[in-house]
């Protein structure tokens, strides 16, 4: 069985997207960094074949933070693809869209948090 986590053949997809975060994802970063939160996260993961936006190796938790790009019929396809793959290998995914951390990101925070219990 290959890697499961960060693939090699990933690394340079995965310091791009870092370096070209969007704006949602640099807000929340700057929550999560540092285990702010009392749990290190780690931005664009690898995990098999997909990247998720954060992760907490302790919970095995993947958030994602959705741009309107996600909601083009295609990309649900991806997505739905992509969470039963996570799911599979015993990663919890959480979702919030751009909007929830431009407007809420208090709220978002506490649901984060409420995995930890």
């Amino acid at each position: 069985m290959g890697r499961l986590y960060n693939r090699q053949i990933q690394t340079q997809r995965r310091a791009d997207l870092r370096n070209n975060q969007t704006r949602a994802e640099w807000l929340l970063w700057l929550e999560l960094r540092s285990s702010q939160l009392g749990c290190k996260f780690r931005r664009q993961f690898g995990v098999g074949p997909y990247i998720v936006d954060f992760y907490c190796p302790k919970f095995h938790l993947g958030i994602e933070v959705d741009g309107d790009s996600h909601f083009a019929p295609q990309a649900e396809a991806y997505d739905e693809e992509r969470l039963r793959y996570l799911i599979d290998k015993g990663v919890h995914l959480l979702r919030f869209t751009n909007e929830q951390i431009y407007s809420d990101l208090e709220s978002v925070l506490q649901v984060i948090k409420q995995q930890f219990s």
